[in-house]
């Protein structure tokens, strides 16, 4: 059972408790009803916000629009103000360029072509909208007369900036430092940079915008005028520099300045000059043979001789003093001009790809280069012509000038036909057919000049009277002198005329029938047989020549002479080397001849020793006196000696042995063959006389003496 008080006690909580729940859920109910009235007012004041946003949005979107269609029509207003301005700025564009056309583009290139474009858009508005309207002929002639202009100012811009390129830099251009290992090639700037690219910005709209391609010609002709000038300048100043000091430029042998230009001497080979003046003047003079001789070497001595003769010859016939320098001079000026030629249309090639359009380059560079290249041919043509004229006259000199130019074109001929690439047909083969003319003469000259050899007459007057070296010998070996210089290029001009069959010279199977295609070893095959050839015209010629004289012994000094003058000649001038590829025994069959010649001269001194025989010599019995007609014989057998002695040196003292050698080596072994015979005779001791000193002229030592005066006519 739960007491009494403890269930009054938990009633009493209870209730209280119940009591608090009550006044909690009138509480809420009080709230609840709050809020409902809160929601309905709520609700009220919604329904009428959205009933006055419906009544806005009526009256809003009629604005709305109205106002979007009235922005419209103001953009569209706009627009078409801004068109009408536009179009009628096209009818102010004549007016406002006015005064930018008539004043040109000189010195405001930029705001010339804006103007020029703006009338350019005129004509186009005027040509789609209206094509009748007069304004479309003012801005065309506007048009028109801004494009003029600028063909103007593009003509203008290219006279007055195109110069030609000095002398001095197109050396450098030319010139090679072969110690340098990387070259430092030289930049021809034809323009200034400023200038060049206004001229490349007005050709680039001529030939987008002015549909004309005259700019080009007046291109070519211009540049072409001044490289043509500056080839001519570069002659010109060869020429002066040249004539003035003998300092010259040569491709040969050519040197990169520094600071300050440095000439050096043209390689070109020293006797050419001598060759000419010699050949020259033995096609119409004899040369008499100076008499004695000489310390020099062989070729020293006759050379020395032969320049005092040449001397004597111009100052008697009058030759013109320095005339083959002149010649030298213009040859070596061709050669430069070809090698600037190269080197200028290069440059000209350059400068040219960066102005005209791609598909007119090679056409407009092949027109640039005609006048310069047509110049160089033509002048080429002129030495051709020439040299023809002179071999006509037997003045095979004229060849001469030939070797150096030939050989230049073809060693340049790759470079020449690399610039020329892309040009007509008729320009690429300018060259070869100056080559080829070249080489034709060339080889008619070297043929001709074989021919002279052989047949130069036997003229008893043109003889040097002391047996010593015929003009003919130092003709032939001066001559073929210069084709070692240029041994190839004389071997090729040779088989260009496809002269092989003429020297028997076997084809290799690998050598081609075309003369361009021939092998070196081929032509130097031929050289060799030509040079032969011409040596072998020359050893006839010269026993013709010897039978002129009368006394055997001169005749035989004189082969010997002339003999051993070739052999030394072609020994030193490395001639032996080019003759042995054809002919092994050369050099031995020269020596064997003039081995030949000292003994058929030794045989004239047989009416000397003769005398001092034996035979019809009496026999000497000691004690028994001789019969008078025994002593007349050793009598006569002492004048025989001593006249024949006499007149043999009397005779052969003013004849000439140049070569010192050959000259003690013919004294010795004569003095050796009469002073033992002669000693041999005096020793027999046989007393025929009470007066030997009558009959014993000369002791052996003066023999000796005597002998030794040989061939000296200075003794």
């Amino acid at each position: 059972m739960i007491p009494t008080e403890d269930a009054s006690a938990r009633k009493r909580k209870i209730e209280e408790k119940l009591k608090q729940e009550q006044e909690t859920l009138s509480f809420i109910r009080e709230n609840l009803e709050k809020s409902d009235q809160l929601t309905k007012g709520m609700v009220s004041i919604l329904s009428s916000f959205e009933s006055r946003l419906m009544q806005l949005e009526n009256s809003i979107i009629p604005v709305h629009k109205q106002t979007e269609n009235l922005q419209r029509l103001q953009e569209n207003v706009d627009k078409t103000l801004s068109c009408m301005d536009h179009v009628i700025s096209y009818y102010h564009v004549a007016k406002d360029t006015d005064r930018i056309i008539r004043e040109g583009p000189t010195g405001r290139l930029d705001e010339y072509l804006a103007c020029i474009a703006k009338i350019q858009k005129a004509v186009e508005y005027f040509q789609d909208n209206n094509p009748d309207s007069p304004e479309l002929n003012t801005v065309k002639a506007r048009f028109e007369k801004g494009k003029e202009l600028l063909e103007a100012e593009f003509r203008s811009l290219l006279t007055r900036y195109s110069k030609p390129v000095p002398p001095i830099l197109i050396l450098d251009a030319i010139s090679v430092d072969e110690e340098l290992e990387v070259q430092e090639e030289v930049v021809l700037e034809h323009l200034p940079e400023a200038v060049l690219q206004d001229i490349i910005c007005i050709a680039g709209w001529l030939v987008e915008y002015g549909r004309n391609q005259d700019f080009m010609n007046v291109y070519f002709q211009i540049r072409s005028n001044q490289l043509d000038r500056s080839i001519k300048g570069l002659k010109d100043h060869f020429r002066k520099n040249s004539a003035s000091s003998g300092i010259l430029y040569s491709p040969a042998v050519q040197t990169k300045r520094k600071d300050t230009p440095t000439k050096k001497a043209p390689k070109r080979p020293g006797t050419i000059r001598k060759a000419q003046n010699l050949l020259k003047q033995y096609s119409q003079h004899g040369l008499d043979g100076k008499k004695g001789g000489s310390n020099l070497t062989p070729l020293e001595d006759l050379d020395l001789r032969v320049k005092h003769h040449s001397e004597a010859l111009n100052e008697k016939h009058g030759a013109p003093t320095g005339k083959d320098d002149v010649l030298d001079i213009e040859i070596d000026s061709y050669i430069h001009c070809i090698s600037a030629f190269v080197k200028l249309a290069q440059s000209e090639y350059a400068l040219l790809t960066e102005i005209i359009p791609e598909h007119h380059q090679k056409k407009t560079f092949d027109s640039l280069i005609q006048e310069a290249l047509d110049n160089l041919m033509l002048e080429g043509d002129n030495i051709v012509s020439a040299a023809r004229r002179a071999i006509m006259r037997h003045d095979y000199s004229a060849v001469l000038t030939i070797f150096p130019i030939l050989r230049h074109l073809k060693m340049n001929k790759s470079e020449f036909d690399a610039t020329l690439q892309g040009t007509a047909a008729s320009t690429k083969n300018k060259l070869p057919t100056l080559i080829t003319s070249m080489e034709t003469i060339g080889a008619k000259a070297l043929e001709e000049f074989a021919d002279s050899i052989k047949n130069d007459p036997d003229k008893e007057y043109n003889m040097p009277k002391d047996g010593t070296v015929h003009e003919l010998t130092s003709n032939a070996i001066l001559f073929l002198q210069q084709l070692l210089d240029f041994h190839e290029t004389a071997g090729a001009m040779l088989a260009s005329q496809v002269l092989g069959d003429t020297y028997n010279i076997p084809l290799d199977p690998r050598e081609t029938s075309s003369a361009s295609s021939y092998t070196s070893d081929f032509n130097k095959r031929l050289l060799s047989a030509y040079i032969c050839k011409v040596l072998g015209n020359l050893q006839l010629n010269l026993l013709s020549k010897s039978k002129v004289y009368e006394d055997s012994a001169l005749s035989a000094i004189f082969l010997h002479n002339n003999y051993n003058y070739i052999l030394k000649s072609l020994e030193k001038s490395e001639l032996i080397q080019l003759v042995t590829v054809t002919q092994k025994r050369a050099e031995t069959s020269y020596r064997e001849l003039i081995e030949q010649q000292i003994d058929t001269y030794q045989r004239s001194w047989l009416k000397v020793t003769e005398h001092l025989t034996d035979r019809n010599m009496p026999v000497f019995q000691p004690g028994t006196k001789l019969k008078d007609k025994e002593r007349q014989v050793i009598k006569d057998k002492f004048k025989g000696f001593n006249d024949g002695l006499e007149e043999l040196c009397k005779i052969q003292k003013g004849w000439a042995i140049p070569d010192k050698e050959q000259r003690d080596f013919i004294r010795q072994a004569q003095k050796k063959i009469v002073s033992d015979a002669y000693r041999a005779f005096l020793c027999a001791n046989i007393s025929f006389t009470k007066n030997p000193e009558k009959y014993h002229k000369y002791r052996p030592e003066e023999v000796e003496e005597m002998i030794e005066k040989l061939f000296d006519t200075s003794a």
